[in-house]
């Protein structure tokens, strides 16, 4: 009987394992580390092990979930790393599968476990399923295999790592792309585990191979390849070895390798001197801002600031500026939003009168364009000019760009200037929003579109959140109650949104002795969708007002009386809302 109770939980395995159930199958794989440990790290090595190793048909789904129950952290149920080697078994036939996603999982938990073994076990185990994965007869193995390199590198001895080489080699000459990509892919990992020595004699060979590959889809992945390498090697190294490829890179016939190396472009260019950058890779650089593909203009825009760095003022101003300007009228919308990410950060590199000259026309050519995207990104990036510059300076240069979006005939386009004020607040600060845009936003409320006026009320929010409840009651609140007695009902009704929406960012003192009052008063409003609206507020209220001890006896006192008289209103709509309103009341 006591055998019998042994053998239960790998019988239970075994069951679930060959049920029709996907789900079930996967619940007794995700509950596999529990049944190691019933059995005991003994009985999981002996028997379970095996098990799982013979037992890898099944759905994709399924053995995703195996490939990552077996990771390093079942290693203590098999007994500590000692038994680590033990999962190389099963984890090897889940790199070979067809699903790409179980293959690189499974070569996730094998490095994993190369991190806790140690070099013997390396030698005797990691090694030889490496070479089986390299030489396998499906290019899945041999893509996995490239995966498991950089992990164990270290720790192979010196007299071996030929053979790791070899086993490298042949895979970046295999015949099949995905192999090829594969290894192009990972091998900046195992550059940056070699030393510059084995990187010249080795890896350079193998990177200009790849490098001239006639898919486009390997050649841009030896670009992560050759900044690893001039990461690695020294400045003249770099130059002497690696600028023709550099080079080359740049003016790669496919976009998408021209994509990838204007996006690496200034971890390239930090790898050779400023002499190099100056004469070979500012033209370079030029031609991609330029290149024929949007795609690569917006890669080059994102690099304008880094390039920068490296490059005395005179020649940002002379070769940079002129082309940046360019961009600025790019057809792309993503071309130009990227620009508009990134050209704030000269302002630091170029000074107070060069960005004044240079780049305010610039910004204000930006703010103005029709894509909210770019506006935004000028905008929320102005932090870096106002420290150069001074907010004056650019309060003078931005805000006759601001009040003409403000007043744009197009209700779009005022929106989206509503919805970057509390952004361009924050930046340029209360001082200055007070002087100049607080009138602007409390225009915003009177306008004559519903998406305008809704979006006002937010803004007002959110400006409470930026400048603080004490700005609000001073600065914004009672603006906004003025309208409370406003002819026009849509002024009114204005009133109760914005309140409504205030309360979320406000306390509850505030509410009760500034908000409420107006609320009240507006109970007998003569329109009834001012009074329904109220109702709605008035329940807005009470969850905003319900934790605070004040608050609950300003609901029972003042609040229910008010809706229980809109509760008796003719109008069938704003009894619905009253009611609703005092049910919250009497959850309290």
């Amino acid at each position: 009987m006591e055998a019998d109770e042994q053998l239960y939980p790998i019988a239970i395995l075994i069951d679930e394992l060959k049920s029709d159930d996907v789900t079930l199958r996967l619940n007794s794989i995700h509950r596999i580390s529990t049944i190691a440990l019933a059995l005991g790290p003994e009985r999981s090595r002996d028997e379970l092990i095996p098990f799982l190793h013979e037992s890898l048909d099944d759905e994709d789904e399924v053995l995703l979930a195996l490939a990552e129950e077996l990771g390093v952290s079942f290693v203590e149920y098999l007994g500590g790393p000692a038994h680590a080697h033990l999962l190389l078994g099963p984890l090897e036939n889940l790199a070979a599968v067809e699903e790409t996603v179980v293959r690189e999982k499974a070569c996730d938990s094998i490095n994993q476990i190369a991190d806790i073994m140690n070099e013997q076990q390396v030698q005797d185990h990691y090694l030889p399923l490496l070479k089986r994965l390299s030489s396998g007869e499906w290019f899945t193995s041999r893509t996995s295999a490239a995966l498991l390199f950089a992990a164990v590198y270290e720790k192979v001895p010196l007299a071996m790592r030929t053979d790791m080489h070899n086993m490298f080699v042949t895979l970046c000459m295999d015949e099949t792309p995905m192999v090829r990509r594969a290894a192009a892919r990972d091998m900046s990992a195992l550059i940056k585990r070699m030393s510059p020595e084995v990187i010249v004699n080795d890896m350079l060979p193998l990177y200009r191979r790849l490098s001239t590959d006639d898919q486009d889809s390997v050649r841009l992945l030896t670009v992560q390849d050759l900044v690893a390498m001039a990461e690695k090697l020294g400045p003249a190294e770099t130059q002497q070895l690696l600028l023709p490829s550099i080079c080359a890179t740049f003016q790669d016939k496919s976009w998408r390798v021209r994509y990838m190396a204007a996006d690496h472009f200034v971890q390239l260019a930090s790898a050779v001197d400023e002499n190099v950058i100056k004469e070979d890779l500012v033209p370079a650089f030029i031609n991609l801002m330029r290149d024929a593909e949007a795609e690569v203009r917006t890669a080059a825009a994102g690099q304008i600031p880094g390039l920068a760095k490296l490059l005395d003022q005179t020649t940002i101003i002379e070769r940079l500026l002129p082309v940046t300007k360019e961009l600025a009228d790019d057809l792309s919308q993503h071309v130009r939003g990227a620009l508009a990410a990134q050209v704030s950060a000269l302002a630091p590199l170029l000074g107070k009168e060069a960005t004044t000259e240079y780049l305010l026309p610039l910004f204000l050519q930006l703010l103005k364009d029709e894509f909210p995207e770019v506006r935004l990104n000028i905008i929320s990036r102005l932090e870096q000019v106002n420290e150069v510059i001074g907010i004056e300076l650019l309060s003078q240069s931005l805000l006759p760009a601001i009040m003409t979006l403000a007043e744009d005939k197009q209700w779009r386009v005022r929106q989206a200037i509503i919805e970057n004020i509390p952004l361009l607040a924050h930046q340029l600060g209360v001082k200055f929003f007070d002087e100049q845009l607080s009138g602007l936003c409390m225009s915003w409320l009177g306008d004559t579109v519903f998406s305008i006026r809704e979006a006002a009320t937010v803004n007002l929010k959110k400006l409470t959140e930026v400048f603080g409840v004490e700005w609000a009651r001073q600065s914004i609140i009672p603006k906004v109650l003025q309208m409370s007695s406003h002819p026009n009902y849509l002024y009114r009704m204005t009133t109760i949104f914005a309140v409504t929406t205030m309360s979320q960012s406000l306390d509850s003192d505030t509410i009760i002795n500034f908000i409420l009052g107006a609320l009240l008063n507006m109970v007998q409003d003569p329109i009834p969708n001012i009074r329904f609206n109220v109702a709605k507020a008035f329940e807005a209220l009470i969850h905003e007002l319900e934790s605070s001890p004040a608050g609950v006896l300003v609901i029972k006192d003042q609040i229910v009386p008010a809706l229980q008289t809109l509760h008796d209103d003719r109008d069938a709509d704003v009894r619905y809302y009253a009611q609703r309103a005092l049910q919250a009341a009497q959850a309290l």
